[in-house]
């Protein structure tokens, strides 16, 4: 029995999403030229890699910042590099709660419905949805897969009773956007990443059924995966185990796209992306293999890629970033604890800030810098300057003067991070593998 085909997800335009975007988050929103100048350089090697920025309401929080403010650097950018391409600014994490305050300035809302996961859905609201979609029960041939996904009853009302009642919450959210932006269109994705444990693809085929039943035209979607993906440093797990769930989900999405009428854009987005080398290859292959799209968030990379440039600019700059790790030291319980989940610090590696104190620029560029190959990188170092941004935020304009001052360093630092790092590893090696030429759009 195929399924019943659902009009809402369809029904109200939404925004085209590029193939490949990129989500490039600036705490300071100082950094969105030199963000662009890494899309030029894909744009360059004949890919378009859509730039998306990126900002929470925490972040705003933290930093004292409004959302207006990132629209206004990424267009300021756009305008001076003479970027003729997409771009979008991304509501990151919003909730009920806090979705008003982007409503003006943002047209990529990252509906997040972590906490509402795990809440039981009413049991006639899970009759209904197995009522539904009798098709879930049968054997499901998924593109590219060896072996149909088998889903039994049983498996289906558990899955049902954790993930409903958080899909119905993204579908509040959604039509509250919808209302207040009508008749403008507008990208949504949803997030389901801060759990537990990763999603299996019987688990996101459920959850992307009961979307389209919400009538959520979900554009991107980001599952968890197996592993830790802290902030700042290298995937850390089982690499293979990634793959293979990267390419199920990849599949999953395929299938479910055209069986409820979701987005033809629809991909995987993959959060705190950035700084995540040792998995980008299993991405690329799978993303050659499959044709699929992609949107990957950066966290929090930019900021410190700041902080390298202005300990490469000697003198004030580096006076300036000893200081704010001698503070984040000293405050690091107060610091790391909203991000306790998603961080993990020998706290014996950190060195004392009194050695800091005496550092040369390359000492302390090299303890920072991603650079594994390095014996001075320092990885629980990285990390609490990672979540150190509220120091600099405090330090109000004194911080931001200096980041004009030592702009030619810190400029450089981040387009060489986000293109070498980051666009080329992950976008570039695929595109050519697949088609033997660059191909950019949807």
């Amino acid at each position: 029995m195929m399924p019943t085909r659902l009009s809402q997800p369809s029904a109200r335009p939404f925004l085209p999403l590029a193939k490949y975007s990129f989500g490039v988050g600036d705490r300071f929103a100082r950094q969105a030229r030199a963000q662009l100048r890494a899309c030029l350089l894909a744009a360059r090697d004949g890919l378009e890699i859509v730039p998306v920025w990126n900002k929470s309401n925490r972040e705003h929080a933290i930093v004292g910042s409004k959302p207006g403010s990132v629209r206004a650097a990424a267009v300021a950018a756009v305008r001076e590099l003479n970027w003729t391409r997409p771009f979008h600014v991304d509501a990151d994490h919003i909730t009920m709660e806090t979705v008003d305050g982007f409503l003006d300035s943002s047209d990529y809302y990252t509906l997040d419905v972590a906490a509402a996961i795990g809440q039981p859905a009413p049991a006639r609201r899970v009759d209904d949805f197995l009522s539904k979609h009798p098709e879930l029960e049968q054997r499901i041939e998924l593109p590219g897969q060896k072996h149909p996904l088998e889903i039994s009853r049983a498996a289906l009302i558990q899955i049902a009773e954790k993930y409903l009642f958080a899909a119905q919450e993204a579908g509040h959210i959604y039509r509250r956007i919808a209302a207040a932006r009508e008749p403008v269109s507008f990208i949504t994705e949803v997030s389901m990443d801060e759990t537990d444990s990763p999603q299996t693809p019987a688990e996101l085929l459920v959850i992307l059924a009961a979307l389209a039943d919400e009538g959520v035209p979900v554009q991107a979607i980001a599952p968890k995966f197996t592993g830790r993906f802290n902030k700042g440093v290298d995937y850390v797990g089982d690499l293979a185990q990634f793959e293979i769930e990267f390419r199920n989900d990849i599949a999953v999405l395929a299938h479910a796209l055209h069986t409820y009428g979701l987005p033809s854009g629809l991909k995987l987005s993959i959060h705190s992306g950035s700084d995540k080398f040792s998995i980008y290859p299993a991405m690329s292959r799978a993303l050659g293999d499959s044709g699929a799209g992609i949107h990957v968030k950066t966290a929090g990379t930019t900021w410190l890629e700041e902080l390298i440039g202005l300990a490469e600019a000697g003198g004030e700059g580096l006076a300036l970033v000893r200081e704010i790790y001698t503070e984040a030291y000293a405050r690091r319980e107060e610091l790391c604890a909203p991000y306790a989940t998603v961080i993990d610090i020998d706290a014996t590696k950190l060195p004392r800030p009194d050695r800091v104190q005496s550092w040369s620029s390359e000492q302390y560029t090299n303890a920072l810098r991603h650079d594994q190959k390095c014996a001075e990188f320092n990885p629980s170092f990285r990390q609490l300057l990672h979540v150190g941004y509220k120091i600099a935020a405090h330090m109000g304009q004194r911080y931001l003067d200096l980041l004009d001052v030592c702009e030619e360093p810190i400029a450089r630092n981040v387009t060489t991070n986000l293109y070498e790092r980051h666009l080329k590893p992950i976008f570039l090696g695929q595109a050519v593998r697949r088609s033997g030429t660059m191909t950019g759009g949807a």
